[in-house]
């Protein structure tokens, strides 16, 4: 009988040790552990169900761990959410979808996907397409451009009319088009960035936005570039065109109210041209080129110029390596008497400026004009208001030498008389001639114009202004 009671005594001992801490493929289990698995050669295997099977499992408790065979992932039961988290996941998202293949988007309809607003698609690898994409205010990612790809043989891959967001994505048809969107409302925003457009028939076009955002985007081996058109605020920040880039890179046309072209670099060798403007209709706020390295030797820039070498419009601030800089600063201008295109300025009241008479020459005008062929006139046409230096030299001739008189040459500006920027002189009995200078500073804002005038104590002694030359710079 006591030898009954040991045995049941050390097997209840056991019993409770066991139960407390079970080490299995050890002898040692660690002391926090309930259980310690040890394994060099092996796992642990937990349930395996179908999403289908997991979603049905009744009063599922607290903690309860499932790997679902669909999804190819973890998933624990949250009883406070009343959910199934997906391990590795962080928040859970209802607007995210995976897609590694085309059936992954929502059903063609209508001979396109549209994608469903709002919602985050990650691209995950290569995926092809048979039908082009409709963004429709969707995200649409991917975690490595180099890897992620989206890829059509011969067709489109975005068309329609909507926006929405692409990032770190590869963008590839060979044998089609990469754009064909069209927002006629001109309410949509396109944001494009950290991206690879590349091996495709055309980049295709873009057309009708309120705001298109291209952002770190490289382009190589497109046979033809993109267009542009009728876009409310265009910025294109850091984009690289290769040298193995064909046609015309950019073209823009129609009506724009911002262009912005900021940072990285077009190569041009065998290419038509870099960018082509000739079709911009109008630029309502401004358009700004800059930093962006031209380089190769091909054609960079196609468009109508205002004077040779250049080829942008005033509406442009442009600097750039590559291609001379054209920004209101460097707005001049100057004119001049040629050969004997000088007349004499009738005087009709002493002391009382007249403007100076005779034929002028322009030369060199940038941003400045003579207004219509207005003599003795120079027009600044820039955009933005800016501050000159004025210099004028100029040989006075007076009709009569045989008295004193005093005779001043004047800036005016807008038929107003500046009177800082003067020069006077006083003819003696016998002196015929005499040389002016004037020298000053003005500001002009677009369409300010200044002129020469002049002025004499005797109207009857009228002056004749030869050798003349007027500088705005």
């Amino acid at each position: 009988m006591k030898l009954k009671v040991l045995l049941f005594t050390c097997f209840l001992f056991s019993f409770f040790s066991i139960t407390a801490q079970v080490g299995i493929g050890t002898t040692a289990p660690d002391p926090s552990s309930v259980v310690d698995i040890t394994s060099t050669d092996k796992g642990m295997l937990t349930p395996r169900l179908t999403t289908a099977q997991r979603t049905g499992i009744a009063n599922p408790t607290e903690g309860l761990l499932v790997y679902d065979t669909d999804l190819d992932s973890f998933y624990y039961f949250d009883s406070t959410t009343t959910s199934w988290i997906q391990i590795g996941s962080g928040i859970k998202r209802d607007n995210y979808v995976l897609v590694k293949s085309e059936s992954d988007f929502p059903a063609a309809a209508a001979g396109k996907i549209t994608l469903d607003t709002n919602v985050l698609y990650e691209v995950n690898g290569l995926v092809t397409l048979s039908n082009p994409i409709e963004l429709n205010g969707a995200y649409l990612i991917g975690l490595d451009a180099n890897e992620d790809i989206l890829f059509s043989s011969g067709g489109t891959i975005f068309t329609g009319s909507t926006g929405g967001s692409i990032r770190h994505l590869t963008l590839t048809a060979p044998g089609g088009t990469v754009f064909n969107m069209n927002d006629a409302a001109g309410t949509q925003n396109l944001v494009i960035q950290s991206s690879i457009i590349a091996n495709s028939a055309s980049v295709g076009t873009l057309e009708g936005y309120n705001l298109v955002f291209l952002n770190i985007i490289q382009y190589s081996g497109n046979t033809d570039g993109i267009t542009f058109t009728d876009i409310n605020d265009l910025l294109l920040h850091n984009l690289g065109w290769f040298s193995n880039n064909g046609g015309i890179y950019e073209t823009f046309t129609g009506t724009f109210s911002l262009i912005e072209k900021v940072s990285g670099f077009s190569k041009v060798v065998g290419a038509s041209a870099a960018m082509d403007v000739t079709g911009i209709t109008s630029i309502t706020d401004d358009a700004v080129l800059e930093s962006v390295v031209f380089s190769g030797g091909g054609n960079y820039i196609n468009g109508n110029s205002p004077y040779t070498g250049y080829n942008f419009t005033n509406d442009w601030t442009v600097n750039c390596p590559g291609i001379p800089e054209e920004t209101d600063k460097e707005a001049t201008g100057y004119i001049y008497f040629s050969s004997e295109n000088f007349t004499t300025t009738d005087v009709v009241t002493d002391n009382v400026p007249v403007k100076m008479q005779g034929t002028t020459t322009a030369g060199q005008f940038f941003r400045m004009s003579d207004d219509g062929g207005t003599n003795n006139r120079i027009k600044y046409i820039g955009v933005k208001p800016r501050t000159f230096t004025v210099s004028c030299s100029a040989t006075v001739e007076r009709s009569s030498n045989g008295s004193r008189n005093v005779y001043s040459l004047i800036i005016f500006k807008n038929g107003s008389m500046i009177p800082s920027i003067i020069s006077e002189q006083t003819f003696e009995n016998g002196v015929s001639k005499g040389n002016f200078n004037l020298l000053g500073v003005l500001t002009l804002a677009s369409n300010d114009y200044i002129e020469v005038y002049v002025s004499t104590d005797n109207k009857n002694i009228d002056p004749t202004v030869k050798r003349f030359n007027l500088v705005l710079n």
